[in-house]
């Protein structure tokens, strides 16, 4: 059975980021990563990363726990960065960028970041907020035209993932379409029409469902009120203004380098393809982007403490809702889980996860080149678990609740 294109979930399957059909995962005996070397561990700093200070203890439980992870989920490369203010930091790469040659992983690569992406959508439309040029409020038909029931779904209500609109890419014609040819182009507009022809999966505001159809529209309506391309608006208003050198909004396929080639299994077959060039623009304001470990870093904390947004507006933000997953809660794109605030990414290829824990004042990035599930779970909701229990025992990522 094929997966179904909403199981690119945030946190105990719950962020529909990626798009064609899941099926079960791969035993992790089938991955590329099996035969890589334990040894295969960069443990070097880029600008800014200071080094160790966790102590010799927590650091080797830190990487018996990444490399046991890595390899029991056949993840073929990881980059983790971990920041703990007053502690210290733990900052590594292990494993191999490219299967074929045997490239190591290391710290200062590329790497797709997936539905990471509506974290900048969102603050962007949110700095509009903050200019009075919208209101969270405003009905979305003020904006776009033909959404259905557009004239009652408010700006909120997608950036919350509350709107009831069908995810364009739960249709199969869609996940037909981009099966048949993965480097294929797709506009905004396309994407929309395969979620439009079905009917709203519920009232707007009455429930929480995942749906990259939401940040899509918001993205149309930053264009419209900007009266600019989204990812010029995102360049001049978000990324500079947060001082992020190594990410990019991309028009198409393009991927600087050095980047990982990434893996995935979502192809007809389930076979694992090689992903790194495939085509984006399916996600294009819910999951294009492209970053960087010392970008990430500083996002996390500009997401999580609201440096580019007003007091108020970040207030908004903040006001996580029930998902119906216990211990996970979502906001105006951004998710909490553990009280980890921040969101994760997920796309043929590549998985991420960028969070924050204020308490702490803490930062987590991890940057895996595959997206192929074990047992039914995201490789990097295994990862950040692991490295959770570890070094903020009182606040795991994705902690799963036991049933009463």
């Amino acid at each position: 059975m094929r997966r179904t294109p909403s199981r690119r979930l945030f946190a105990a399957a719950l962020l529909a980021v990626s798009v064609l059909a899941p099926t079960a995962a791969a035993p992790a005996t089938a991955s590329p990563a099996a035969a890589v070397p334990a040894t295969a561990v960069d443990r070097t700093h880029p600008d800014g990363f200071p080094p160790g200070g966790l102590g010799p203890e927590v650091t080797s439980r830190l990487d018996r726990a990444v490399e046991e992870v890595r390899r029991q989920a056949g993840i073929p490369g990881v980059v983790v960065g971990l920041w703990l203010p007053g502690r210290g930091s733990y900052v590594r790469a292990s494993g191999v960028a490219d299967t074929a040659t045997g490239t190591p992983m290391t710290t200062g690569l590329f790497s797709r970041i997936g539905s990471e992406t509506k974290t900048f959508t969102v603050t962007a439309l949110l700095e509009l907020v903050d200019e009075g040029r919208i209101g969270l409020d405003d009905p979305v038909s003020r904006y776009v035209d033909g959404v259905p029931c557009g004239d009652r779904i408010t700006l909120r209500q997608l950036a919350e993932m509350r709107s009831g609109l069908f995810p364009y890419s739960s249709d199969p014609d869609f996940v037909r379409d981009l099966e048949s040819d993965p480097h294929r182009s797709f506009t905004p507009r396309e994407l929309l029409a395969y979620g439009f022809r079905h009917d709203n999966t519920a009232g707007p505001g009455e429930t929480f469902q995942y749906s990259n159809s939401n940040i899509v529209l918001l993205g149309l309506v930053i264009e419209k009120v900007s009266g600019r391309a989204l990812g010029d608006f995102l360049r001049q208003r978000v990324l500079r203004p947060a001082r992020l050198h190594h990410t990019l909004f991309p028009r198409g396929a393009e991927f600087p380098s050095p980047h990982a080639h990434g893996y995935s299994d979502e192809t007809p077959s389930g076979a694992i393809a090689d992903a790194t060039d495939w085509n984006p623009s399916w996600a294009w304001s819910a999951g294009a982007m492209i970053s960087n470990l010392a970008d990430l870093r500083r996002w996390a904390e500009v997401v999580a403490t609201g440096e580019l947004l007003s007091p108020r507006t970040q207030r908004e933000r903040l006001k996580v809702l029930p998902t119906g997953f216990p211990g996970t809660g979502y906001g105006l794109g951004i998710m909490e889980t553990g009280g980890w605030i921040g969101h994760n990414g997920s796309l043929p290829g590549y998985e991420s996860v960028t969070v924050y824990l204020p308490s702490q004042r803490a930062t987590l990035v991890l940057l895996l080149n595959t997206d192929v599930r074990v047992q039914g779970q995201e490789p990097s909701s295994l990862l950040a678990r692991a490295i959770t229990e570890i070094a903020t025992p009182d606040n795991v990522y994705d902690r799963p609740v036991p049933p009463r």
